[in-house]
């Protein structure tokens, strides 16, 4: 994965961008406290770091209590991970992975889970501040590939099992983009549609898959008798 390809979001104009947060309350979550330090470094002073976690479980006592604006955390700690804590603190705060995985398996159990973004620990700190500030004010981040394995997986679905909620021909369209490595400004241009309206589709199709797959382990934990 290129570095370039990391975030596939660009900054929004600055009309728009007055009406996001002026500043964003963050929670770190990873089992190397080096890391923590290095990326608090890296924020800048647009955010502040309300709390840290080294697990999971840790994670999600933090979050519920400080209520932040985003997480930042691992995806392999200890205690469930950033599965966990996307599972269980979706709806109360953005969730980033920033991780060392490319692995398929792991970005889509991330989108699924309910993760707004999926980065890798080797994005230069520009472009993950960039990023983390996009996702903060409710953007999706993720890199072109993400876009392509979820358009694969939507396919796979809609062979696997019935009841898949399928994209739109709009929402496939701006996934197609995506998965070139176009920003939502250049779909926008494309398409005629605004930026945030772009946005919305992405955001909608994340939500799309995030049913899917729960519906889909569902179905599996009824076939294979699992309570």
């Amino acid at each position: 994965m290129s570095r370039c390809a990391i975030m596939v979001c660009t900054m929004a104009d600055q009309d728009e961008r007055r009406e996001w947060k002026s500043h964003v309350t963050v929670v770190l979550a990873d089992d190397h406290p080096i890391w923590r330090s290095g990326v608090r470094a890296d924020l800048g002073e647009n955010f502040t770091v309300v709390g840290e976690a080294g697990d999971a479980t840790e994670a999600v006592d933090i979050i519920n209590k400080t209520k932040p604006d985003l997480v930042v955390c691992d995806l392999h700690m200890p205690n469930g991970g950033g599965l966990k804590v996307a599972k269980e603190c979706g709806e109360l705060a953005n969730i980033v992975m920033l991780t060392v995985s490319e692995a398929e398996r792991d970005l889509l159990d991330a989108v699924a889970a309910g993760a707004s973004g999926y980065l890798v620990k080797s994005t230069p700190p520009d472009e993950l501040r960039d990023a983390l500030w996009k996702a903060a004010n409710g953007e999706p981040v993720f890199s072109p590939q993400l876009a392509s394995l979820v358009l694969g997986e939507f396919r796979r679905m809609s062979k696997d099992s019935g009841g898949v909620q399928p994209l739109s021909d709009r929402e496939r369209e701006v996934l197609q983009y995506v998965a070139r490595g176009h920003t939502y400004k250049e779909i926008g241009e494309e398409l005629f549609i605004s930026p945030k309206t772009v946005e919305n589709h992405v955001r909608n199709i994340l939500g799309k898959l995030h049913l899917n797959r729960k519906q889909e382990l569902i179905r599996y934990a009824l076939d294979h008798g699992i309570q």
